[in-house]
Order: structure tokens, then sequence, then C-alpha cells
């Protein structure tokens, strides 16, 4: 691997202390007499007499002492040094009374800040509560703007659809909401999302109700909604209706998404019809959608029509591959084990000024821990550490996966420890892992610690890990633990699948235990029906 590492050095400041110096010049002997007798006597001393010829004429503000026997020169030079350090002391008095009225009027204005802080959380406090409805009338008309967009925003990026629908409609009972084809835009992406594209429908009708101005934006927003839904002939007629529309044309952005839609379904013969009809009105596939493209036809083990589209966009003049075509290229090869295919495409994107990203150091792990090979997963490992690269959940996750596989618990483990002392949260994942490996081994005890280990987190589980557990049960002879596996999914809120059920009626056969099969036949018959169905889209 010929990476290499890039050094960046950066110059820190350093800091130089200055000091000033002041130079001061001395006072004489007597001079310094005059000043500490001045400081010794009492105050404040009263005036001496004006027909007093010994009086020494000073100023009011200083207490008058009888004059020194000294010679008339030194006396005078005395006085000045006096008057000197009046005017200095009542210069300081004066800046300590202009900075006592600037920290009060600081201090005011502080307190003045201060309610007017509390006065704004209170009131985004009781806007929030409107919001969740815990207190106060849900109609109210005077919400805080940001703390309402706010709300809306995290329940958007949430996706939790159901929630954000509700604070948008308190959105716009405020009195200072106006309607804005963005925040509609944003919303009809979220039900996209979230498989729904009845509402998002429904919130485009009323985007156009409310006077927003329809772009291709919008139309691609509902476009993807359908799409991710499997609705491919509304979305081909919202196509049509696009290009039938000439303020609102299709273009890269909408095709490659109803093209990404149809791949999930295995639908190539549409992609290819989308990728003519994008060419006859003149608009050019860009870098997404290739990836697209060559990352389903690597998932589908199409390798040549993969290579077809790879050529094909080295062809084009502005689309150049980059690390997702790289990653994409390299799993289609590495996930069907074909490693030196894999390693020859690496070092091509890689001589072509392409830099590997953490997802390509993963794909390469999994890759080679898959096909057994060891030894190049940890010079891959060693790689990542040489060059900084930090580990990620999925890192960790291949690794520990792959040491399990192999049978090498002790690496397993320590993995999973340094994991933690990472501060990276396992996942259900990494316990699928774990829980795999110590029933190859034959190792229930380990399969224990597992689970208190669950108990003791809040890792939320899934199906599929219930499904490891059971099979693992099921290859160490286990039975009452396996058993034992359909109550904590109950306790967990978890329903067994089809997958469950046969892994356990697979364990019960290969030990004769007939009763048991006949019960769980039962069962896997009463979930095996039209959820479990897998249907097609409707164009086909």
């Amino acid at each position: 691997m010929g990476l290499q590492k890039l050094s960046i050095k950066s110059a820190r400041p350093i800091n130089v202390n200055i000091f000033d110096s002041v130079s001061a010049c001395a006072i004489g002997t007597s001079n310094d007499r005059i000043l500490q007798l001045r400081k010794s006597l009492p105050q404040p001393f009263a005036a001496a007499s004006a027909d007093d010829p010994k009086a020494v004429p000073v100023s009011a503000s200083i207490p008058e002492i009888e004059p020194i026997s000294t010679p008339p020169a030194k006396n005078d030079a005395a006085l000045e040094v006096t008057q000197s350090d009046q005017r200095r002391r009542a210069v300081d008095w004066e800046k300590v009374k202009k900075r006592e009225a600037r920290e009060k009027k600081e201090e005011a204005n502080r307190k003045i800040a201060s309610r007017k802080a509390i006065s704004v959380i209170l009131r985004r406090d009781a806007t929030k509560a409107i919001i969740e409805k815990k207190r106060g009338p849900t109609n109210s008309k005077k919400l805080l703007p940001r703390t309402v967009l706010e709300a809306l925003h995290e329940r958007i990026t949430a996706l939790r659809w159901e929630s954000a629908l509700k604070v948008f409609e308190l959105l716009q009972e405020q009195l200072w909401y106006r309607p804005n084809s963005g925040m509609y835009i944003k919303l009809i992406v979220m039900l996209g999302k979230c498989k729904q594209p009845e509402r998002a429908h429904e919130l485009f009708q009323a985007m156009i109700s409310e006077g927003c101005v329809v772009n291709h934006e919008s139309y691609t927003a509902l476009l993807s909604a359908y799409g991710r839904s499997g609705l491919f002939d509304e979305a081909f007629s919202l196509l049509e209706e696009m290009k039938n529309n000439p303020d609102c044309q299709p273009d890269v952005h909408t095709y490659s998404i109803l093209i990404k839609s149809c791949l999930l379904v295995f639908a190539f013969d549409k992609a290819q019809w989308l990728l003519s009809d994008m060419e006859s009105l003149g608009v050019r596939p860009n870098t997404i959608t290739y990836n697209t493209l060559i990352d389903a036809y690597g998932k589908a083990k199409m390798f040549a029509e993969m290579e077809t589209t790879l050529v094909k966009m080295l062809s084009e003049k502005n689309c150049e591959p980059d690390v997702w075509t790289m990653n994409s290229t390299i799993r289609a090869f590495g996930s069907s084990g074909q490693i030196e295919m894999m390693e020859k495409c690496y070092e091509k994107f890689q001589s072509a000024g392409i830099e590997p990203s953490i997802l390509t150091f993963n794909i390469l792990l999994d890759s080679y821990g898959k096909a057994g090979d060891y030894k190049k997963m940890s010079a891959v490992m060693e790689y990542m550490q040489k060059y900084h690269y930090s580990w990620t959940i999925v890192t960790y996750n291949v690794v520990i996966d792959a040491f399990g596989r192999a049978g090498d618990l002790k690496q397993m483990e320590y993995l999973f420890h340094l994991m933690q002392s990472e501060r990276i949260r396992p996942s259900c994942v990494t316990l699928c892992s774990l829980v795999r490996a110590y029933g190859e081994a034959g190792k229930p005890g380990k399969i224990g610690g597992v689970l208190r280990f669950m108990e003791n987190s809040d890792i939320t589980l899934d199906t599929v890990f219930f499904n490891c557990l059971a099979d693992a049960y099921g290859r160490m002879g286990c039975f009452a633990e396996m058993k034992g596996v359909l109550e904590l999914m109950e306790q967990k809120g978890c329903k067994p699948d089809k997958i469950t059920y046969r892994t356990m009626i697979k364990a019960y056969s290969s030990k004769g235990m007939t009763k048991h099969v006949k019960e769980l036949q039962d069962l896997a018959r009463s979930v095996e029906g039209p959820q479990f169905q897998r249907k097609k889209p409707d164009f086909l």
C-alpha cells in the first residue's frame, strides 16, 4: 500500500513577557525626612495663623508641620515634592471614582441582562412545555420562533415524523408564521425516509394551497418519497409531470434519486431506461449517478455491467471517480472472494490519486477476514495504526468478528476490551459476533457473561441478536437455554421471525426431538404470513 503520510507542521506562538522599566529620581535626605515626618503626624492639623512668622504656607488639604531647620533651597524642594504628590493622589482618586462608577454601571447592566435572560429562558421553557403538551394551552399563538423552529428541526433530524407534524401544525398557528417552501421540502424528505408517501403528498398539496413556490426541488422531494416506498407508478407519473412543466424540469439529482430507488429492488431495466431518458433531455450523469450504478451492480455480482459503467464514467470529462467509486468497486470484489482483483483495483485507484478513507480499510479488513487471510488483515491494522487512522465501531466489529470466526477468542476478547477502553460503545453487531464465536467454541459460560453485560448496558437488541443466541445454544445442545431465548425476546419486546423458529427446529431435529419440532413448525406457520413476503415493484 503506497499511501504516504502527510506531515503538517504547525508553528505555535511563543509567549514573550515584556517588562516596562521605569526610572525614578532620588529625593534628597532632607526631603525624605520631611515626607516621613508628615506621614507620622496625626491628621488633620489646624492651619497655622497668618501672623505666625514661623508658619510655612502649604495646601489646605495637607496638614501643617513646623519648619525644619534646613537651608531654604532644600525646604522649597521638599514643598514642591509634597505638592506633586498631592496632585498625583488627586488624579489617582479621580481614577478610582471613575472606575467605581464604571463598575457600578456594569453591575447594573449585568443585573438587567440577567433578568432579561431569565425571562427569555422561562419563555422558551414555557414554549417547550406547550410543544410537549406538558402544561399550558396548546393553542398558544405567541410562542418564541427560535424555540419552535429548533423543536421542529430536532424532530426532522431524528425522523420523528409524527411529532414533527404536530410541531409544524403548532408552527402554522403562530402569528409570525409565513409559508416557506424550504420547510415543506424538509418535511416531505423526512416523510419519504419514514415511508410515509401519502402524508408527503398531503404536504405537497398543502404547500401549493398556501401559495409557496413549487419548483423542481419540491417535485424531487415528493418523487423521492414515492421511490423509497416502492410506488414507482406514482414516481414515474410525477417525473412526466415535471418534464411537461417548463419551470420544474428534472435535473441530475431527480434522476439519480429515482435510479437509486429502482436499483434497490433490482429493477435494472428501469434504471437503464432512466439513463436513456436523461440523455434525450441533455441531462448528464454525475459522479453520484455512476457511483449508485456501480454499487448496485457490484452488490448484485454483475461485474461485467459494473466494469462497463466504470469505463463510461472514466470517459466523461466532468465526471471523475472518487473514494466512493473505489469503495464500491473493491467491496464488490472483496465480498465475492476475489481478493486479487480487489487488490489490483485498490492499487489502480490509489495510483490515480484517490486517497482511501476509514471505510476503505474497513472493507479491506472485512474481505481479508472472511477470506481467512489474517496476515494481510493484520498488515492493514498495522498500516492504520502507523498512519493514525482512528478506528470506528465498524472497524472493531469487523476485526472482532474475523478473530471470532477464526477461533482466536483471546484476541477477540482483547479487542472487545480495547474497544471499551477507547469509549466506543459496543453495538448489537458486536454482541452477535461474541455469541457466535462462543457458540462455535462450545463455551456457554462465556455466553452468560455476554448476557450479563447486555443487562448492565443500554444496548438496543434486535431479532438478529436473539437468532444468533438461539443458534449458539442449539449448536452446544443447550436446549433449555435455547427455549429460554423466546422468553427473553418477549421481555425485550422483540418478536420471533421465521429464522428464529427455523434455527430452533434445526437444532431439535439434529437430536431427533420430534415433539418440539412439531410445536415450533406450527408457530413458524403462524408468522410466515404476508408480512414476510417481499412485494415486487408494481411496474414489473
